[in-house]
């Protein structure tokens, strides 16, 4: 590569995204002091770019703006210019993207708004093209015109920043009224049920029409319906969206079919044509749903999907250290000599490809079969490519194949005379020669950024696949992944979490010379990441920390007013606004998942105010909860869970006994949203018995392991048959 013309302040960063932009003619700046005390010293208004590496658009805008001498010029000269790393800082993101949202009626990345010198944002939007169009006014006339309002109408800018944050401040409080109640638990299940039955899209799953995204928050919603009605036709059509929904995706293009892992989501109806980045955020969540399908179903398809995902993750977003990486970029060069990067080149295919790739005859089969026709039959691929040019703007995709499962397996094995096994074998064949061809591909990029909270998530993924599998490697990986956590992302003599690490040369692990602490999502998902991994790896010493975050937790983020938690801290001048997430999305806003958090920290502690803290947060969302649910899957399904109360599953025996382990698989294998699992060994000097007095009264059996379920510290009659403890999981 030739030597960088222009070098800016964003070198000096840890983070993926800010290096992509640091030889930009641009003088960028990162997000903090430096940069607002430029623009109040020179009087200058804050031009604020947010996105993040894996980003298509923002690539495009980078390309197009960023790398403009000219518009660069125009930049530097009106403006002190901000790049921020969303997934580094999702406080700055907020926001302004609360902002955008607000005043645009749309959002997304890259985010572009312009601020006054004190931060208050009065312009914003999107993606912008550089030059004016038809129907988009271009970025560069933007920048001049809102140079030119700061030079004739500072005063009336101003005025107009002040107003729209008042605004902002009142419409985005969520508080509870006076000492509101937990809404009707009954009610908000039903009105969710039906919002979600409403917008199912019946033939191919899935709750839009287009774009589609995966929204595990949906399907674990589905879940606890079912095992809530499991006998009413209600139940029954919540299992079957949701096992549907699992089930087309698997066999859609979102899911890499060469390369495993899912992408992050659909262009169209059909869960065909992808955005091809892949999430680390998906992978974690994708894993626990599609374990619990296994544990409900018992169908081996949604385990080797599991299967598929921890492969992807373990061998493609995973540090030698033990922490997992945020995300693989969408755009990559199609060839070792091409000059521009295409979006989904390193996972599609031309018929052409595939033929010479697979030209082997297949014995057996009807006449002239080779190996390419079975997969490209079975795979959905077409001569001229089987990409809609509608859902392909830019041309990217002409004439080539994005593999969708067409056929089930017994049609294809039908189709060419051969058995279901042997099909099986001959596409596993297929998928290998392919893996081998796409690794002489170009890579995309991979970000290597490594954020508690993602990690928590992905934690949470392995160890309760590793428990619904019964796949002891999985909960090892968790457990490595755990330790990552304590040793780079957690700092012992304050108590708290760090946001994000990095890898550094030579694969070292790094971290910012300023580490970003910790954000609200940091902590719950790394709560409910303990949590899980105690209950799959029965070490007590993950419950000590999760109970320790979860004190850290409730000082630094409980709005003790209006209840519930902020997202952020208090104490930092350049944040604008304290906010609360009141959106389920591509990941569960932390107050949702929090409630159950609590739930579970009550039961391993004995601490009932903690129980109480949960109830005080479904009466802050009480409101929303009880109108429009859908927004809130995860929160809905957490009302339940906190009106049934959690049952307490106590095993007394040896962990190491055989009679204790059948009965740890039994639990484990069962689907019951409402339990917490611990095991009772007899250590009386032990995390767990110090906690819980309550412990040293229940014992074994007649010598065997002895199961009883508990609610409230008051427990059932000891149960010493499996058969016998299932009925009582499986109400």
């Amino acid at each position: 590569p030739s030597v960088p013309r222009h070098t800016n302040r964003l070198i000096n960063e840890k983070s993926p995204y800010l290096l992509q932009h640091a030889h930009n003619p641009v003088d960028w700046y990162p997000w903090g002091q430096e940069a607002f005390d430029k623009a109040k010293t020179e009087n200058k208004l804050i031009f604020l770019s947010v996105g993040y590496s894996t980003c298509h658009w923002c690539h495009v805008m980078e390309e197009e703006s960023f790398k403009s001498k000219e518009i660069g010029e125009i930049m530097n000269e009106h403006f002190v210019c901000i790049k921020v790393d969303r997934e580094e800082r999702p406080d700055v993101d907020k926001v302004y993207m609360t902002f955008v949202q607000a005043t645009s009626g749309g959002g997304g990345w890259p985010m572009s708004v312009w601020l006054t010198p004190d931060l208050k944002p009065f312009a914003g939007g999107t993606y912008f093209p550089p030059e004016d169009g038809v129907h988009r006014v271009g970025f560069r006339t933007v920048l001049l015109r809102i140079a030119e309002q700061w030079k004739e109408n500072k005063d009336a800018l101003l005025d107009s920043s002040q107003r729209i944050l008042e605004a902002l401040r009142h419409t985005s409080e969520i508080r509870a009224q006076g000492q509101g109640s937990p809404p009707p638990p009954k009610e908000v299940m039903d009105t969710c049920f039906q919002q979600l039955s409403r917008s199912y899209d019946e033939d191919y799953g899935g709750f839009s029409k287009a774009p589609k995204f995966p929204t595990p928050v949906n399907l674990n919603f589905l879940f606890t319906y079912w095992a809530l009605h499991r006998t009413t036709p209600e139940g029954a059509r919540a299992l079957q969206m949701a096992l549907h929904t699992l089930k087309m995706m698997a066999h859609g293009g979102i899911h890499d079919h060469i390369g495993q892992g899912f992408h992050r989501y659909s262009t169209d109806q059909h869960w065909h044509v992808p955005h091809f980045e892949k999430m680390l955020y998906d992978q974690g969540q994708l894993a626990v749903v599609y374990s619990r399908a296994f544990q409900i179903s018992g169908d081996e398809f949604f385990a080797d999907v599991v299967r598929d995902i921890l492969l992807y993750v373990s061998r493609d977003l995973s540090d030698q250290a033990g922490g997992f990486y945020s995300a693989e970029d969408a755009d990559s060069y199609p060839t070792t000599t091409s000059t521009e990067k295409r979006e989904g080149a390193f996972c599609v295919w031309t018929a052409e490809e595939l033929r010479a790739l697979l030209p082997d005859p297949v014995e057996g089969a009807t006449e002239g079969t080779t190996l390419g026709d079975v997969f490209m039959h079975h795979y959905g691929v077409e001569e001229a490519g089987n990409v809609d040019p509608m859902k392909d703007p830019h041309q990217e995709l002409k004439g080539k194949n994005v593999l969708i499962a067409r056929c089930s397996p017994e049609l294809t094995a039908a189709r060419f005379g051969l058995e279901p096994g042997r099909l099986r074998a001959l596409l596993q064949e297929c998928q290998q020669r392919l893996s081998s061809a796409r690794a002489q591909r170009p890579r995309p990029h991979l970000d290597t950024k490594m954020l508690a909270a993602w990690n928590g998530l992905m934690i949470s993924g392995f160890a309760q696949a590793g428990a619904a599998l019964a796949e002891q490697g999985y909960v090892s990986r968790a457990a490595q992944a755990a330790a990552f956590l304590k040793t780079h992302l957690f700092d012992p003599d304050s108590g708290r979490l760090l946001r994000s690490c990095y890898r550094g040369k030579d694969n070292s692990v790094e971290q910012s010379a300023v580490p970003i602490q910790g954000f609200l999502e940091d902590y719950v998902f790394v709560i409910q990441a303990l949590f899980d991994l105690y209950e799959a790896s029965l070490e007590q010493g993950w419950l000590e920390w999760a109970l320790h975050l979860q004190r850290m937790q409730d000082k630094l983020f409980w709005d003790p007013k209006g209840f519930a938690y902020f997202s952020t801290e208090a104490g930092d001048p350049s944040l604008l606004l304290r906010l609360k997430d009141d959106q389920d999305g591509a990941e569960p806003t932390p107050n949702s998942v929090t409630v159950t958090n609590l739930l579970r920290a009550a039961c391993y502690s004995g601490h009932m105010d903690w129980v109480e803290k949960a109830g005080k947060i479904l009466a802050a969302f009480s409101e929303r909860l009880q109108k429009i649910p859908i927004t809130l899957p995860e929160m809905a399904r957490a009302t339940a869970t906190f009106h049934h109360t959690l049952k307490q599953v106590v095993i007394c025996g040896d962990p190491q006994g055989e009679d204790t382990k059948e009965m740890l698989r039994c639990v484990r294998s069962v689907f019951s949203p409402n339990k917490v699992l611990m095991v009772a060994d007899g250590d009386s000097a032990g995390f767990l018995y110090r906690q819980l007095p309550f412990l040293s009264s229940l014992e074994r059996k007649d010598g065997k392991a002895t199961a009883y379920i508990c609610s409230n510290f008051t427990c059932s009659l000891p149960v010493t048959s499996v058969q016998e403890l299932r009925g009582m999981l499986n109400p």
